[in-house]
């Protein structure tokens, strides 16, 4: 028998024996969190006005172009749900690279 089968075999057994009602099996919670808030261009050039980036160090901060931060502010375009996920987190404070120049 493979350690694949064995491994199966062995996970069934559980499965019956917990809807049998001889054991009880291990659970654990995971909080999930909300969705992110649906930020708006004038939201966004917030949080980026906030911690003092300009548009490039801001596209920087979020790993996206120049011309993305560019036309969300514009509201041309919207920021994916990953997108939104990492504004929330910078408008929160929660990650607040600080930008300091070089000599």
């Amino acid at each position: 028998m493979s350690k694949l089968f064995k491994g199966l075999k062995k996970s069934l057994k559980e499965a019956l024996s917990h809807t049998e009602g001889k054991i009880t099996l291990k659970s654990e919670l995971i909080e999930i969190p909300e969705p992110p808030a649906e930020y708006k261009a004038k939201d966004i050039k917030r949080i980026r006005e906030r911690n003092h980036y300009s548009q490039g160090i801001f596209a920087k901060v979020l790993n996206v172009s120049v011309k993305t931060i560019q036309s969300w502010e514009s509201g041309t375009r919207a920021p994916s749900h990953a997108a939104l996920r990492l504004l929330e987190i910078v408008d929160k404070g929660f990650y607040q690279p600080r930008i300091s120049k070089g000599n």
